[in-house]
């Protein structure tokens, strides 16, 4: 048999196998299109459509096994095509320019910032003196100022705040907050220091955001302190009332999914509500022996997730997680087997269907790789007959089991993208999962339901009670000496290359899954071979970092906290921007760099040839050239972005710039009027 034909046969024992792969190459030609550095144009679309056409009519006449490889070309271009028209769907104003001046506008969303300041998100937005085609479609301000009103979902609002654009990426190569507020059609962020006064109040519209509010404020009065704040949020998505520290307590300890209205509380609450419903219907003979019992629990339970995502808030997050249940319910309609590889498969297909730019984000990597995990483990011990001891174990084996598998599924993905693992956090999971489950959200439920009728307080107790003990649980772990661990952020390839090897490894079926165990030993290789850049230069030249034998050493003890952060966390150097900037007399071997801040510093600028200068003001061009030295100014950052510094082997300075990596795209491009202030 000749080397084709071996291939044929291989690619024909997979028969009934490869659905699963249609994610897969979706997700494949998703991932091309935001990797690009230059922006398609539109009319590469009737070409792409075309090919598709072409390639299509031999898939469905030729009869070999090759025949199925024609589908990869297909299913990566409608990937491709779906990311491109999404994006171009969300062709919104973004602010050009630094702005200051009153800003009026309706809240739609409120929640807090990083710092723990109140944050308010604006639409059918006014600027001063701005024209409409040129105003952002939406805002968001922190509001650090004392008094004024408080926020209501609906209200129309107006407050004196400082714009900006959505910022680039802090370093080349590292999370493009611009994309990301693209796709939330996000044209402009800042903060005001001024009080926030209603214009007019919630009268009508938003009906769905102020019930979220009105039962995140009952919750909250209904059950004071920290577990309020965090039945609110897992009830409504309302995280406005969790403290700083406690959030931190639960991303150390790997127990802040609990938080996000995810698939855990989804799959949760409408599995709940699943046997609850069967259960009761079951116990009348009358109706349990002539109707679909497990049918009607199944649609009654889906009506439950539908409701639970539109008082949510139904961020994507919870939207996926929406998608994957009914996914599951409808395989209960439909008599098919719910927990498999094609029902993940449809859900991550619907999902990058719906929202292409979710591919990109760690939600969905770690909800379907600790998904498809589990579902791949769970088969592999019913093929192989492996039991889970007595009845009575089974429940604590397979929780156990079930965190460990998602905990080693997710961990990579985790550390890549947050620089830390939990070293205890199996423990914390197992502690608090099952309590979750079995009392959290059921009591959640159950609250909501007699909440109109005022006898919610017993139904919030007992929500409280397995909230205080997670809480207590995530002090405790987080407490705990070596409880976090760092790591450098890998470069690209990284991911993607284990993410194929784990695919290949979980849904090809013979003994050449094992050939996906290569991609994944490469990509832990390259992720520890990582090389870190040796200068930092962020793109309003407020903050330079430079790497030595101590860590990154930081010009400025304050200012830039948050690029300071993600510096030192990309750097898996777990310190403060003080003690960063501790290290900053002498630092850097090989590096002579002078950091400048404000005008009167610049005017009395020397250097001498072979010295780096990087100031946050804008040089006249005849000003720049008269300098012997290397000059980074404002007006240079602004244009190409963040940039890393590296020493060649010829002693030669290797720059690449943030623009040079993201290329010019529909969420980064040029606009009139960017350098101009108002």
């Amino acid at each position: 048999m000749g080397a084709l034909a071996r291939v044929e046969m291989a690619l024909l024992a997979q028969r009934g196998h490869l659905f699963p792969w249609v994610p897969v190459v979706l997700a494949c030609g998703i991932g091309l299109y935001f990797g690009l550095t230059f922006e398609p144009g539109l009319a590469t679309l009737p070409y792409l459509g075309a090919g598709m056409l072409f390639l299509i009519v031999p898939t469905l006449l030729w009869r070999s096994g090759f025949a199925v490889l024609l589908w990869v070309p297909v299913l990566f271009g409608v990937g491709f095509a779906l990311a491109m028209v999404r994006a171009h769907l969300h062709d919104n104003p973004v602010l050009g320019w630094r702005y200051y001046g009153p800003v009026e506008g309706r809240v739609i969303g409120i929640d807090r910032s990083a710092s723990g300041a109140p944050r308010v998100l604006l639409d059918t937005v006014g600027l001063a003196k701005v024209a409409p085609e040129r105003t952002p479609a939406r805002v968001r301000i922190a509001l650090h100022g004392a008094g004024g009103a408080t926020p209501e979902a609906g209200a129309r609002v107006m407050i004196t705040a400082h714009l900006s654009p959505p910022g680039g990426p802090v370093e080349p190569g590292g999370f493009d907050f611009q994309r990301h507020a693209w796709f939330l059609k996000l044209g402009a962020v800042g903060y005001s220091r001024t009080p926030l006064l209603i214009v007019t109040p919630a009268r009508r519209g938003q009906i769905l955001l102020r019930a979220r509010m009105e039962l995140s404020r009952r919750v909250q009065a209904g059950l004071p302190g920290e577990a309020g704040a965090f039945a609110a949020a897992i009830m409504t998505g309302d995280r406005s009332g969790i403290a700083p520290a406690t959030l931190q307590a639960l991303r150390t300890t790997n127990l802040a999914h609990l938080l996000a209205i995810s698939g855990l509380h989804m799959g949760l609450l409408t599995g709940f509500v699943f046997a609850a419903v069967r259960l009761l219907l079951n116990l009348w003979p009358a109706l349990g022996l002539r109707l679909p019992v497990k049918k009607l629990a199944a649609l009654l339970a889906l009506g439950v997730g539908a409701g639970y995502l539109a008082l949510s808030g139904g961020n994507v997050a919870t939207e996926r997680a929406f998608v994957m249940v009914a996914v599951a319910l409808f395989a209960v309609v439909a008599d098919r087997r719910v927990i498999s590889l094609r029902s993940v498969a449809l859900a991550a297909t619907l999902v990058l269907l719906l929202w292409p730019e979710a591919l990109l984000g760690p939600g969905f990597q770690m909800s379907f790789a600790a998904t498809t995990a589990l579902v791949a483990v769970f088969r592999w011990l019913r093929e192989a007959e492996i039991g889970l001891g007595p009845a009575w174990a089974k429940p604590l084996l397979a929780t156990a089991i079930s965190s460990a598998v998602a905990g080693l599924a997710t961990a990579p993905i985790a550390a890549a993208h947050f620089n830390q693992f939990a070293h205890f956090g199996l423990i914390a999971n197992l502690a608090s999962v099952p309590l979750m489950g079995l009392l959290v959200m059921p009591a959640a439920l159950f609250a909501a339901l007699l909440m109109p009728f005022g006898f919610e307080a017993p139904a919030l107790w007992l929500a409280g009670c397995g909230l205080d003990w997670i809480l207590g649980v995530a002090h405790r772990v987080a407490a705990l000496e070596g409880v976090r661990g760092a790591v450098p952020s890998p470069d690209w390839p990284v991911l993607p290359m284990m993410a194929m090897g784990f695919v290949i490894l979980v849904l090809w079926r013979g003994r050449a899954r094992f050939v996906g165990l290569m991609p994944v030993a490469v990509a832990v290789v390259i992720w520890l071979k990582t090389e870190r850049p040796e200068v930092l230069i962020a793109d309003n030249g407020g903050l330079v970092g430079v790497l030595d034998s101590r860590g990154r050493a930081l010009s400025r003890p304050r200012g830039g906290g948050f690029i300071a952060a993600n510096w030192l966390e990309n750097d898996g150097d777990p310190v403060s921007q003080s003690d960063a900037a501790a290290r900053w007399p002498g630092a850097g071997e090989t590096w002579t760099i002078h950091h400048v801040t404000g005008k009167r510093a610049l005017e009395g600028l020397d250097c001498s040839k072979g010295e780096i200068v990087v100031t946050n003001q804008s040089l006249a061009d005849a000003q720049r050239a008269q300098l012997p030295c290397l000059v980074y100014d404002a007006r240079f950052l602004r244009r190409e972005g963040a940039l890393a510094l590296h020493r060649t082997e010829t002693d030669a300075v290797k720059v690449v710039s943030a623009r040079a990596v993201t290329g010019e795209r529909l969420w980064n491009r040029r606009r009139a009027g960017q350098e101009q202030d108002q």
